[in-house]
């Protein structure tokens, strides 16, 4: 009884050519020796490998529909066996496994160059509203000798004689299921089907060298550290004078001498001394945007903070400012000569906080043990 090659795809006999060859494709990626090794499944691959043999051809799927051997009416043609003729050719087998057909062809020593990548420093007023800065990197340029072609001036490429200027040779090898051609890069001239007699001496036939250059960054308000920033095109060039990939210059932020940065806000610290924190006072500070002075209100206490808005750093993304944020830290004196002593203890006196059998009042027992300290010298 003859096969129904219909019924080893799945399809109807009034399947269309692409319907077959998905149907086909659909069952050698299950079917396949390599995905699936069992002795069954390799027959079963045999199978639909015939069957697409004969309804992928027009005039055998004719002698096939017509009740004849379409096999033996084209000659043999392998019969079900024949695993390079039921497959085509190798771009069918890559087609059926990876979706697409395997790029025939020389390829072309032309290429894209690699993305590069320094680093900058710069300082916290640069990244608080932005500037510009020159750099100096190191990268592949075009061959001024060659215009990257590669060759020695006078000369030029020449078809490889091994593969005729395909790019690659075939290979046909036996196996259990006949005849597999497969084909390989061009070991001469490296799949590019075309040789070098005279390679350029400059670049010695990369087609590019290395050369500094000096390239203006402009540098946004608001960066931090890793930003980075991408110039395109600025990177390496490709082989062959391929197009320049990119070049990203990625911030590192120095450090301030007074500033601490979190995010957009910026952070100090300015101590005072305990008669300033009681009586409020103003202390001058040098902010990104010039000397100002901070008020610092009567009663202020050691660690708390007073807020000056719209101080800090630019915001990299929308309009306005971060906060500069003062950290008060009040500095209690360590040292008292006997007149300053005994006005402190008259203060203590005049406020209730010290009295003679050694008690205090609630709430004041930490004044006077800062004023003890002070009277102690710690």
């Amino acid at each position: 009884m003859a096969t129904d090659y219909y019924a080893v795809l799945g399809v109807r006999r009034d399947a269309s050519q692409d319907e077959i060859k998905k149907a086909f494709r659909r069952l050698a990626r299950e079917l396949h020796p390599d995905v699936n090794p069992d002795p069954k499944t390799q027959e079963r691959f045999k199978e639909i490998n015939a069957a697409y043999e004969v309804l992928s051809d027009p005039q055998k799927k004719q002698v096939y529909d017509l009740g004849g051997d379409p096999l033996s009416a084209a000659g043999g043609g392998g019969g079900a066996g024949g695993f390079g003729a039921g497959f085509g050719n190798f771009s069918d087998i890559m087609d059926a496994f990876f979706g697409t057909a395997s790029q025939r062809g020389p390829r072309s020593r032309t290429r894209r160059g690699q993305d590069a990548m320094i680093r900058l420093d710069i300082e916290l007023t640069e990244a608080a509203f932005g500037t510009t800065k020159d750099i100096q990197v190191d990268t592949a340029v075009v061959c001024t000798t060659c215009s990257g072609e590669g060759a020695a001036p006078g000369t030029t490429a020449q078809t490889c004689d091994m593969c005729r200027g395909r790019g690659e040779v075939s290979q046909v090898t036996r196996s259990f299921l006949g005849q597999v051609m497969t084909s390989r890069p061009c070991p001469q001239c490296q799949g590019f089907g075309t040789v070098v007699p005279t390679p350029c001496p400059e670049c010695a036939g990369d087609g590019r060298i290395r050369s500094r250059r000096t390239l203006t960054v402009k540098i946004p308000a608001g960066v931090d550290n890793g930003t980075r920033i991408q110039l395109a095109g600025e990177g390496e060039v490709g082989p062959g004078g391929g197009p320049a990939g990119d070049l990203y210059v990625e911030i590192h932020e120095l450090p301030h001498p007074v500033f601490q940065r979190r995010g957009d806000d910026l952070h100090c610290t300015v101590t005072i001394p305990m008669t300033a924190a009681s009586l409020g006072t103003k202390v001058p500070l040098d902010t990104l945007d010039g000397r100002e002075e901070v008020d610092i209100r009567p009663g202020t206490q050691s660690g708390q903070s007073i807020p000056l808005h719209q101080r800090g750093v630019t915001h990299l993304r929308g309009g306005g400012r971060g906060d500069l944020i003062v950290h008060v830290e009040v500095q209690t004196p360590s040292k008292l000569d006997p007149e300053q002593e005994e006005l402190l203890r008259r203060l203590a006196k005049l406020r209730g906080e010290e009295r003679p059998t050694g008690e205090f009042k609630p709430g004041q027992q930490g004044l006077f043990s800062r004023l003890k300290d002070a009277f102690n010298g710690r």
